[in-house]
């Protein structure tokens, strides 16, 4: 069975106010550059744009783990473009593909928190050196596109875990040949 998008969420560049939380919105259109509409101020100022960072995605699972430890955090809070559920937790790792609908992503990396996270109003300056600790490994997965296009809210995702051969593998998880990206604008 395949999993789902439970939620999509965009920030509009909005002067200098940082990218959190983003906003529920119905469709995203998805770009070899990101979400089209979507201002993340990490990726744009520090990274340079990096297509490794595209997308960022995590699953209501995990949502829903740390809601029960006691942290209130919702969709969109974290600063994720997707909100998915139903995907097996060992099929997401680099280089697993994820297709949704006619987009398809590739798993670049996991998303590391950062002290941004502070400005959630139920972490703060007090609690979120504790809210950083509770979310490593947690906070979701960039992914770069392989091919855009529009996704819904319910669109069905399916993984496939990629299988590299050993000369294609690099110690970082990337892959030494990139697979087929979409060329469009």
């Amino acid at each position: 069975m395949p999993g789902r998008i439970v939620q999509l969420h965009r920030k509009p560049k909005q002067g200098r106010e940082r990218g959190l939380p983003k906003r529920a919105v119905p469709e995203l259109t998805i770009t070899v550059d990101g979400v089209e509409g979507d201002f993340n101020r990490w990726r744009t100022e520090k990274a340079n744009g990096d297509r490794d960072q595209a997308v960022l995605l995590i699953s209501e699972e995990t949502l829903a783990d740390l809601r029960a430890e006691g942290w209130p955090v919702q969709a969109g809070e974290l600063g994720e473009n997707l909100t998915v559920a139903d995907l097996p937790a060992e099929a997401l790792s680099p280089g697993a593909l994820l297709y949704l609908g006619g987009v398809i992503l590739e798993l670049s990396k996991p998303c590391d928190p950062c002290t941004v996270l502070y400005s959630l109003p139920y972490v703060g300056m007090e609690r979120g050196p504790a809210f950083i600790r509770t979310l490593q490994g947690r906070r979701g997965w960039f992914a770069r596109v392989v091919q855009g296009g529009t996704v819904r809210q319910h669109t069905p995702v399916e993984v496939r875990v990629a299988t590299l051969p050993a000369q294609d593998a690099r110690p970082d998880g990337r892959r030494a040949t990139p697979v087929q990206r979409d060329k469009s604008p």
